[in-house]
Parts: structure tokens; C-alpha cells; sequence
């Protein structure tokens, strides 16, 4: 069974957000595995019920250039981004699915899912909170920050080293 942090960046903090970025990464005991990024076109996120909030967006432009940079370049549509991420999870819908925070990430992407009729790749019940691990468990254990804050891909793998060394210090004890 496959363990998979996501990190989204949004335009809202509603269930609905406007996904402009996923980052993804498959990771287990000894780290990262494999990664999955898209850069979403913020107009297919709006036309399928994406929410954008002013304060999303005039936070987003306080932010720096490289992070803004999740707005550039080649963007694929949300249908697009959401259908290539079901390949990158797999058919068996058995991964665990680790979000930060119990009512983001996991709660944004399935939302996105139903926008668009797409099933989702994993089952509800295989919900993952990297938050509440990092709040009961993280004493001493170092968070190291991403050489680019709030982009999708390098906050998703930071999360995941940051769980596997918490996994690895409850495992030992």
C-alpha cells in the first residue's frame, strides 16, 4: 500500500479552492519514491466551481517570485491534472492519501474530483492527516524547510521526509 503526501496550491482555503498546483510524492520508510507534479490553468479550476478568495490572492501576491512561479509556464487543465494523478496513485484505490491538515488538501482535491466527474483514486477511509502527526509527535524532530515555500511539489516532499523521520521515531520508541 502506497503512502502519498500531497500538497495543493489554491486561490481560497474553502473546501472549493481554485487549484493552481499539484505536488505529490510517494514515499515509505527508507523516503521518497516518486513524484508527481501539474501546474493547473486557474480558468478550468474557476469554470468547474473553484473558489477565489482577495485575500488568497493578495497573500499570494506578498509571496516570492519562485512561488509565484506555480502560475507560469505550461498548465494543463484540472480535468487533465486530476485524470494524470489518478495514474500516478493507480487503479487499486488502496493508497494512503496524507494532507496537511484534516480539512484541506485531501478535502480540496476530492472536492476538485467531483467538479469534474472523476472519481477519486483513493478510498475515504485511507485519509491521511501529515498536521496531526506533526502537532502529537514532531518534539525534536527537525522540519526542513523547502528551498521554495509554497510550491506544490517541493512542501509535499518536505512534509514526507519530515513523516518518515516521525514514523521512523515512533517506531523506535
Amino acid at each position: 500500500m502506497s503512502n502519498i503526501m500531497v500538497d495543493l496550491e489554491t486561490m481560497s482555503t474553502q473546501p472549493n479552492a481554485a487549484i493552481v498546483a499539484i505536488g505529490a510524492v510517494k514515499f515509505g520508510s527508507k523516503g521518497l519514491i516518486e513524484e508527481f507534479y501539474a501546474k493547473v490553468d486557474l480558468e478550468t479550476s474557476v469554470k468547474t466551481g473553484g473558489h477565489i478568495d482577495p485575500k488568497t490572492v493578495m497573500w499570494w501576491l506578498s509571496q516570492s517570485e519562485e512561488a509565484r512561479g506555480e502560475f507560469n509556464g505550461e498548465n494543463v487543465s484540472l480535468f487533465t491534472a486530476l485524470q494524470d494523478f489518478s495514474k500516478f496513485v493507480g487503479a487499486k484505490k488502496k493508497a494512503k492519501i496524507w494532507g496537511n491538515g484534516a480539512s484541506f488538501d485531501n478535502v480540496v482535491l476530492g472536492c476538485a474530483y467531483d467538479s469534474v466527474n472523476l472519481e477519486r483514486p483513493w478510498d475515504f477511509w485511507n485519509d491521511r492527516c501529515y498536521r496531526t502527526m506533526k502537532n502529537m509527535f514532531s518534539n525534536g524532530i527537525e522540519y526542513v524547510e523547502p528551498d521554495i515555500k509554497h510550491h506544490a511539489l517541493e512542501d509535499a516532499k518536505a512534509q514526507a521526509l519530515h513523516l518518515c523521520r516521525i514514523m521512523e521515531a515512533i517506531q523506535k520508541g
